[in-house]
């Protein structure tokens, strides 16, 4: 797709939206993402830049993953390769010691390339021409949120407790960097049983794709890719509409 490209500045916070609904997507984003789900995600260049990026920022990999559901709802082969491969990447990052592992670890988590939605300058106010019932229904977050929702027993006790403004313990990655570049010594230990988890659970949805493992996924394993996502790009904007909250409107 054709898009004006910009490099926004460095920062790994959602792009902002004019609108109360910060997370509804516009048109050329889901113009955008329309023809990422039919091969982009497993373009070798594109691969390289979403590991750079632990996937997207979080606008855009919720984005993605809604705009995947709703149009391949049964089929999430894409995101449960993609995020099987960065949670991998992940756990790599967390087996950190010797002197100042916090310091090294918040190094290790750091995003070395943009959202490359955002450098394509794709935001909440992107329009694009494309077939107007492509848009529309790329623009259903129903699909999305009945997956969700029906597995959030799966996921919920994996959410950011600072994403979510809550005493939880778990940590996305971002703000897991935040906190280990603060501190000399951060025990590790929760974070990396956390992600092996995530990781565990994705492998194995991955896996259930082979028709020799048909039909061998559990809600667990398809819940590890709302898991990762939000482990990866932070649980907002979507957070108070995946968990169903009153001021979240759709």
């Amino acid at each position: 797709m054709a898009a004006p490209r910009r490099r926004p500045a460095a920062t790994e916070l959602a792009p902002g939206s004019a609108t109360a609904e910060p997370w509804r997507l516009s048109d050329g984003e889901i113009h955008y993402l329309w023809w990422y789900i039919q091969g982009s995600i497993m373009e070798p260049d594109v691969r390289r830049r979403l590991r750079q990026a632990w996937g997207m920022c979080g606008r855009h990999a919720w984005g993605a993953l809604a705009v995947e559901i709703a149009f391949r709802p049964r089929f999430l082969h894409g995101p449960a390769l993609l995020y099987e491969d960065i949670m991998g990447q992940a756990q790599r990052a967390l087996d950190v010691g010797g002197l100042w592992p916090a310091r090294r670890l918040a190094r290790r988590l750091g995003a070395t390339g943009p959202c490359l939605m955002c450098e394509m300058g794709l935001t909440a106010r992107s329009c694009a021409r494309g077939a107007e019932h492509v848009i529309a229904q790329g623009r259903n977050v129903e699909p999305f949120l009945s997956f969700v929702r029906r597995r959030r027993a799966a996921w919920v006790r994996g959410v950011c407790g600072r994403c979510a403004g809550t005493a939880a313990s778990a940590r996305c990655r971002i703000h897991l960097r935040t906190e280990a570049a603060a501190v000399p010594a951060l025990d590790v230990a929760p974070h990396r049983a956390l992600v092996a988890e995530i990781l565990r659970h994705v492998t194995a949805f991955a896996r259930s794709f082979r028709w020799e493992y048909r039909g061998t996924e559990t809600e667990a394993d398809e819940a590890a890719v709302v898991s990762a996502i939000g482990w990866c790009s932070g649980w907002q904007p979507w957070l108070p509409l995946l968990l169903g909250e009153p001021g979240a409107s759709r």
